[in-house]
């Protein structure tokens, strides 16, 4: 599960959950975690004895996760029935240990996402973006490999990952101001995947040209925007872009685990300045369920949103599937989910190496929960609270949809089977192929990745998978196939990535061969 074995080039290949098997974090046996006691340091607050007994039992999950998984720090934020409860477990560092406590800052990854999605939007309010004209309207240059994308993509494609494109492009450009134009500039190579608007595939390229409209919108760096449009008016203290910003804060190390241990590992810190739009935030529980509460429009915060603003981020998604659980699709930067009563779920979260977290809300319920971790085994734990439905069941009365898996015969699988391939752009350039091969057994379909068996996926309805460990144990995640015009399955959505259905077993030749499942394991979502 860990990145540990790559080489130091590759650690930061990615900005999104995991790029290929994240989805299934838990599916890969981590039995060497389950006995280390991560957590030996004192918590750094304790439950009052006016905790609600719902919230307790969250605590106590996460202090089960933490010791199960080899997580050594966690930041919780819940708002529950009109109170915040806001806590620190653990330690910031094995090496140096200081609890977390709830300004501890960690890199929440992609749910930065939401911040590039949310000051587009204070700039739809003023009339100066309009999600429904074309990007060019404000990035003229702007160009696609498809010529026929570049001119037509909207503002609202960027936002809710209908763009098409390939979307996992993670080159370092450069720590100047001018970092996110050239990452832009790069993207008229990306293949088209989809048609535009027609299919949602998880799109980390798409968000960085947004971040791009908001620089040549406003005429200042992306930073600088939203800290001056976003960050700072919502008195977000312990929210910054910057590792050179982060002097007298408490400070979350990133955590390899080696061993079944957590080992602190200082080259996961940096992250290309290009990226930042897409996944560069560093944040506190606290920062993080104050946004939260800013989103659900409570009283009382700065209304930087128009009220019918910040409703159409949650509403009128656009093309579903799933990522890690099922979507209705995205909104404006936010994830759409279904629950079987009914009520949606907002959801986001994000990697990247050694630092995992999640966040979610379900705004008729007025609930919002957010966690932190700093481990390479992060993924367990929020697999546990935010694909799994435990805790919006315990503390906001919602359930998944039902998903009862079902064996299916040889001749309904033989469809399904064969090689499945996706690709990425690295750090440093370099393309990379990731492949997948299915094959029937037992009813279910055995995902292997170079000759190695890595997981199962059960049918739970037509087209769509739950994803399971070899030995059948949920990993609380969910997968989809898409079919083509003639109906057979053209892609495998894992991750909210794109999986090519390939005809024959050649193998790509572009880009170099990935030699194990750590390998495709890409930081965040």
């Amino acid at each position: 599960m860990s990145l540990h074995q790559q080489p130091a080039s590759s650690k930061r290949s990615g900005l999104s959950r995991r790029t290929v098997l994240a989805a299934a974090a838990a599916a890969v046996p981590v039995t060497a975690l389950t006995t280390t006691n991560a957590t030996a340091a004192p918590v750094a607050t304790k439950p009052s004895r006016t905790t609600p007994l719902a919230v307790g039992r969250l605590f106590d999950k996460v202090e089960a996760g933490m010791a199960k998984y080899a997580i050594p720090g966690v930041g919780l934020g819940v708002w529950y029935r009109g109170r915040e409860y806001v806590r620190g477990f653990g330690v910031t560092n094995v090496d140096k240990p200081a609890p977390v406590t709830a300004d501890t800052v960690f890199r929440i990854g992609s749910t930065s996402k939401t911040f590039t999605a949310t000051v587009m939007m204070q700039l739809v309010d003023r009339g100066l973006v309009d999600l429904d004209r074309p990007v060019r309207a404000y990035l003229p240059d702007f160009a696609t490999a498809d010529p026929t994308v570049g001119p037509r993509v909207t503002v609202r494609q960027l936002l809710n990952h209908s763009a098409g494109w390939r979307g996992d492009t993670f080159v370092d450009t450069g720590d100047g101001d001018d970092g996110l134009a050239r990452y832009v500039a790069l993207l008229s190579s990306a293949p088209q995947i989809t048609p535009l608007g027609k299919v949602f595939s998880y799109n980390n390229a798409a968000i960085g040209v947004a971040g791009r409209v908001i620089e040549a919108v406003t005429g200042k760096p992306y930073e600088t925007a939203t800290r001056q449009l976003l960050i700072d008016p919502l008195g977000l203290a312990h929210s910054r872009f910057f590792l050179s910003e982060l002097g007298g804060f408490s400070v979350a190390a990133s955590h390899n685990i080696v061993d079944g241990k957590p080992v602190v590992e200082p080259s996961f810190d940096p992250m290309p300045r290009s990226l930042h739009a897409i996944g560069g935030l560093i944040s506190s529980a606290q920062d993080q369920l104050r946004y939260a509460r800013f989103q659900l429009g409570h009283p009382g915060l700065p209304r930087l949103l128009r009220e019918r603003t910040r409703v159409a981020m949650q509403s009128n998604p656009g093309p579903g599937g799933t990522l890690f659980v099922e979507l209705d699709g995205v909104g404006i930067g936010w994830m759409i989910r279904p629950t079987a009563e009914g009520v949606k779920v907002i959801q986001h979260g994000g990697d990247w190496p050694g630092q995992h977290s999640g966040f979610l809300m379900v705004p008729k319920r007025d609930f919002a929960l957010t966690v932190l971790t700093n481990s390479e085994s992060g993924p367990e734990l929020t697999a546990e609270l935010f694909a799994d439905d435990w805790a919006l069941a315990e503390l906001a009365g919602v359930h998944n949809l039902p998903a009862v898996q079902r064996p299916l015969p040889p001749k309904q699988l033989a469809p399904y089977e064969g090689k499945y391939v996706a690709t990425q752009v690295g750090v440093d350039g370099v393309e990379s192929s990731l492949e997948l091969d299915l094959t029937g057994d037992q009813g279910q379909l055995l995902a292997s990745v170079q000759g190695q068996q890595a997981l199962r996926l059960g049918f739970y309805r037509r087209d769509y998978v739950l994803m399971l460990a070899l030995d059948g144990t949920p990993t609380h995640t969910r997968a989809n196939f898409i079919p083509g015009p003639d109906g057979k399955p053209a892609f495998l959505r894992l991750g909210g990535r794109l999986f090519r259905h390939q005809t024959t077993a050649a193998r790509s030749a572009a880009g170099r061969q990935l030699k194990s499942l750590a390998e495709l394991t890409s930081p965040v979502r």
